[in-house]
């Protein structure tokens, strides 16, 4: 059997590895490879491929009745240009693992370890390696995939690192723990003018300041709570830069988040409202799209009950956070399917920023979180 030092040194090295070939969304072909023969290697029961794209499950199934625990980590990096200098930094131009799904990985793949060493005694436990998450798409498509109502489980739980928190102290809260969220692009069409003769035309101005200026006030303008919803403007354009032309369209992008999927859909619902009804007041013809949609993620009070076991069993350092962050993860749309929670390991307080282009996972908190998902892993399958 592996001792845990060579175990976090084998981990240690596998992390590394992944970090120097990130795949960015949809990509993630050699990365689920990779990930299926250390399953493999691990003596998993069965591999599951290709679920929602790249996805990888691998089941430790007990053959005895039993919960079906599911854990989760995401397979995909960002189109990010790495600045830092590690030995093991990115050999993928363009692209870089600066969210930290290389270490994610790494930790189910431990767990897998583990479970190879000591096999659960009853139920099933699912390492689930899904596609896509930095663009919201994975999860739902994971989901959707037939072959996942064979693998649904009772509980399900997940992790991210937090830079700003100190190294290995984890958060947690049962409730509303990662916002939803989804973009919105908003197009005004009129017509141009010689810049002389304005009247002769028709612009998006107007409308498009209007935008400009309530979006951002929607939810105070609905009378949410204050945190409850935030609206985001991410970028706007009217016509060409020229002082000749009077212009004839406009773009307006923002997005849209809230604590609640109830109260996104809210926002989502009163912001197109606005879009359409400035448009209509000017005359001009409007087309409305949407991108990377989250669902809110919501810790189950059971499910966080499970984790916060876990963490007092392993001896870790936690507290309790006071209110949901505003980011978003596609971890949500697991707690529509079962009960599930989500908690925050710390990355350390001086840490570079999640997308900072010289961001590196810290790898002193891989041990750790193997220790919770196997505390959690033995408490409910022995």
């Amino acid at each position: 059997m592996q001792n845990n030092d060579d175990l976090f040194a084998e981990l240690t090295a596998l992390r590394r590895d992944l970090h120097r070939m990130p795949e960015i969304s949809g990509e993630e072909e050699k990365t689920a490879k990779r990930v299926v023969a250390w399953l493999r290697d691990s003596e998993v029961d069965e591999v599951v491929e290709g679920l929602g794209g790249h996805g990888v499950a691998g089941a430790f199934d007990s053959g005895k009745s039993g919960p079906t625990i599911l854990f989760r980590a995401e397979l995909d990096g960002l189109p990010i240009h790495e600045t830092g200098t590690p030995e093991w930094r990115s050999q993928i131009e363009g692209k870089g693992h600066m969210c930290g799904h290389d270490g994610h990985m790494a930790i189910l793949c431990g767990l897998a370890r583990r479970l190879q060493s000591h096999r659960p005694a009853r139920g099933r436990i699912i390492l689930m390696f899904q596609p896509a998450e930095e663009n919201g798409a994975g999860a739902q498509a994971v989901i959707s995939d037939p072959r996942f109502e064979a693998l649904r489980p009772d509980f399900a739980f997940g992790l991210h690192n937090l830079p700003g928190m100190p190294l290995g102290h984890a958060g947690l809260r049962a409730g509303p723990f990662c916002c939803a969220s989804e973009g919105m692009e908003i197009r005004l069409t009129g017509w141009t003018s010689h810049a002389a003769h304005p009247e002769d035309g028709r612009s998006p101005a107007r409308a498009m300041t209007e935008l400009v200026a309530r979006l951002p006030a929607l939810p105070a303008e609905l009378g949410m709570p204050p945190g409850e919803g935030l609206v985001t403007l991410t970028h706007a354009r009217l016509g060409e830069p020229s002082v000749g032309i009077a212009p004839g369209e406009a773009r307006v992008m923002a997005t849209i988040r809230a604590q609640t999927d109830g109260a996104q859909e809210r926002l989502m619902v009163a912001a197109r409202d606005m879009a359409e009804k400035a448009a209509e007041a000017a005359g001009l013809e409007i087309d409305i799209g949407t991108a990377e949609r989250f669902a809110a993620c919501i810790n189950d009070e059971a499910a966080a009950g499970m984790l916060r076991d876990a963490l007092t069993e392993t001896g870790m350092q936690f507290s309790e956070l006071e209110g949901p962050f505003r980011w978003s993860e596609d971890f949500g749309v697991f707690g529509g399917v079962s009960p599930s929670a989500f908690f925050v390991l710390g990355a350390g307080e001086g840490h570079p920023q999640l997308h900072n282009p010289d961001y590196d996972f810290p790898d002193k908190i891989i041990q750790p979180a193997v220790a919770i998902f196997e505390a959690i892993a033995r408490a409910q399958c022995g």
